[in-house]
């Protein structure tokens, strides 16, 4: 592309903004490229749901099991430590794939808002002036949209908070109703006292509870950000 044709095309002009009702008014070899392009975006989101999905599965049984071993007639309270590991093990590597998931979420939500809507009602405009030029420089320059932090806040509300609040019950209810020692003693791993075990996953499970509900901006992506109910939802 030169200079000109650089400098003379402006994404925020009207003509260029009103892509979507140019789809509609007239038949373009554009929309058809764009429906293409919508349907692989799509299709990337989907593929990255399931990885999403396919972890939580792989946690769920995991969990399982160790509870089950955990509570059987040779098992340990450390059982239920070490699921705590798994179990946050498997929170990063899925905050990980939030944040792969997000970027095509994020490019497939820039086209529903301000080409598709658009196109079927023009009369509200688009949602971001400049999209046209957000979405070309997002595929020049990819980028994550999400920090991990906040990944992994979403993932720990979402899902695997309720799994570590599971584990920790099961090992208080392990070490205080399964043990003639006090609590305390019975929280012992090795040489390492039950004080200090008890401190660490406490801790650790304020730390999580910290990240999870700390206040922040929302970098991602989301459909359901917003608790409004349309009409057409209602019967009549």
């Amino acid at each position: 592309m030169t200079a000109d044709e650089n400098h003379d095309f402006d994404p925020e002009a009207p003509e260029e903004r009103e892509i979507g009702r140019e789809m509609v008014d007239k038949s373009v070899g554009l929309g058809s490229v764009v429906a293409h392009f919508y349907r692989g975006e799509m299709s990337r989101v989907t593929a990255w749901r399931q990885r999403l999905d396919e972890t939580i599965n792989w946690a769920v049984t995991v969990l399982s099991a160790i509870l089950v071993y955990a509570f059987s007639t040779e098992g340990r309270h450390e059982i239920l430590l070490a699921g705590i590991v798994v179990v946050t093990i498997f929170l990063g590597l899925e905050a990980r794939r939030y944040q792969d998931y997000d970027v095509f979420r994020a490019r497939a939500r820039l086209l529903q808002e301000n080409l598709f809507a658009n196109a079927l009602d023009p009369s509200q405009g688009v949602e971001h002036r400049d999209w046209r030029r957000q979405l070309s420089e997002d595929y020049r320059n990819p980028t994550t949209k999400v920090p991990l932090l906040e990944a992994i806040a979403r993932r720990l509300r979402r899902v695997y908070l309720p799994f570590l609040t599971l584990l920790v019950l099961a090992w208080l209810f392990k070490i205080t109703a399964f043990s003639s020692q006090s609590w305390t003693e019975g929280a012992a791993v090795g040489k390492i006292p039950g004080t200090v075990v008890i401190g660490i996953v406490f801790g650790y499970y304020i730390v999580a509870i910290a990240v999870a509900f700390w206040p922040r901006e929302r970098k991602a992506k989301g459909e359901f950000s917003k608790q409004e109910y349309g009409e057409w939802k209602d019967e009549n």
